[in-house]
């Protein structure tokens, strides 16, 4: 029995830094999606590219830990300015096949320049010595690593639950998920407001990229290897909600992980039948907007 409990509470401390990375991924695709309408199932290129911002700047450049994460932060949310500006701009009054069509190569080009620049195979995370260690916790040991992740990430779901709820850009960004016509009536320049949420949304994803490098490990292939399971956490929560995404992403990270440990063989089989099941009883998610 006392093995049994052991094994609850591991499986349950884990599945909750994995869901938390999700969510840290994949709350701006559930932002964005509900804003702008726009299938991005790019969305995971952008969490690679901050893994590999991060690596890069700690490998290459000798930076320390967290300014290698916050220059992922950065530098991919003002690469996605350019990209949204010069490429998703122009298809957002297309149809969701021509949508989907360009995401879906702009992973293939993204696979194709990760493996030129940085090779087949994952890189390894080297984590600063503070990371290394174990916390000592209702007389059991938690890897510090991974306690960081869970407080870090509870910190930007704080934020941002702030950010939308409590400021006038969240105001607006509320408005035009529930009537984009009547917010550009009142004055909103949606324009402006797409691009700052998109580059918000594509830099908590590389956040989350350089945060969890070491759960996700980063690899070329990363955008396809992992974009089934965003799209699962923003389907089960609900496009243009917060809470939602955050409520499947603890779901599905607690029940991918007890999954995997109890029963291997199954992989993600039930996973899929729990979202499946999900989405017949509210095809709007558990927080989504009714069509």
């Amino acid at each position: 029995m006392q093995a049994f409990l052991s094994s609850v509470v591991s499986v349950a401390f884990h599945g909750l830094a994995y869901g938390m990375i999700l969510y840290v991924i994949s709350v701006g695709l559930s932002v964005t999606m509900g804003l702008m309408g726009f299938a991005n199932l790019a969305h995971g290129v952008f969490a690679m590219a901050g893994g590999y911002v991060m690596l890069s700047a700690m490998g290459r450049l000798g930076m320390p830990f967290p300014l290698a994460v916050a220059c992922a932060f950065v530098a991919v949310a003002l690469g996605s300015m350019l990209l949204e500006r010069l490429l998703y701009a122009r298809l957002y009054t297309a149809g969701e096949l021509d949508q989907v069509l360009f995401t879906i190569g702009l992973i293939f080009m993204s696979v194709a320049i990760a493996r030129l620049f940085y090779g087949a195979m994952p890189l390894p995370v080297h984590l600063p010595e503070y990371m290394k260690g174990q916390l000592r916790f209702l007389d059991r040991d938690f890897p510090t690593y991974r306690v960081f992740l869970i407080l870090f990430s509870i910190t930007i779901a704080a934020l941002l639950w702030f950010g939308v709820e409590r400021t006038r850009w969240g105001a607006m960004v509320r408005a035009a998920v529930d009537n984009r016509a009547m917010a550009q009536s009142v004055g909103v320049n949606t324009t402006r407001l797409f691009t700052l949420t998109f580059a918000l949304g594509s830099g908590l994803a590389a956040l989350g990229g350089a945060l969890g490098a070491d759960i996700i490990a980063i690899q070329p292939t990363y955008p396809f290897e992992h974009l089934v399971y965003f799209l699962i956490v923003v389907a089960v929560g609900g496009l243009g909600s917060l809470r939602g995404p955050f409520v499947a992403a603890l779901l599905i990270g607690v029940a991918d992980t007890a999954c995997k440990y109890w029963v291997p063989e199954f992989g993600a089989f039930f996973i899929f039948v729990v979202t499946i099941g999900v989405l017949l009883w509210r095809p709007a998610g558990l927080h989504g907007r009714a069509a």
